[in-house]
């Protein structure tokens, strides 16, 4: 369903109810606001089905950010809590040329942090929408360390 909205400045603002595209989940999103996440300078936003493709020829740096830790997805490489991302580049590919796909639980934080190492100069970075929740409604298992 789609409904057309007015803001008091006249503007219309399109609400596409029912599944998300994003992140396969029921619920609403804005399509503008999703369609600039796609193409966020510095940083993508990719699919599970898109990380599921990757992971068997995996030949990125993978990133759990989510704080407090709610498991993670096999082949992560490094648990580093988003909001210190700065803070632990050591534990990160010192080429900053290198490929860098970090998660969460929801996709927030990751977003966060992906903004964050764009803006230190990391050049090859991406993140998973809608996180975990994303990959676990997509038919796919979450593990602990």
């Amino acid at each position: 369903m789609t409904v057309f909205l007015l803001a008091p400045t006249a503007i219309a603002t399109l609400i596409t109810l029912g599944p998300s595209i994003l992140d396969g989940t029921a619920g609403f999103r804005y399509p503008a606001a999703a369609a600039a996440e796609q193409n966020s300078p510095g940083f993508q936003t990719i699919t599970s089905e898109q990380l599921n493709q990757m992971l068997p020829r995996k030949d990125f740096f993978f990133v759990n950010v989510h704080i407090p830790y709610e498991g993670q997805i096999e082949g992560t490489d490094a648990f580093i809590p988003y909001d210190e991302i700065d803070r632990n580049l050591d534990k990160l590919p010192a080429d900053k040329n290198a490929k860098i796909v970090l998660y969460c639980r929801s996709g927030r934080m990751s977003k966060i942090a992906a903004e964050q190492l764009s803006k230190l100069g990391f050049l090859h970075v991406s993140h998973l929408s809608g996180g975990m929740i994303a990959w676990q409604a997509s038919g796919h298992a979450l593990t602990e360390h």
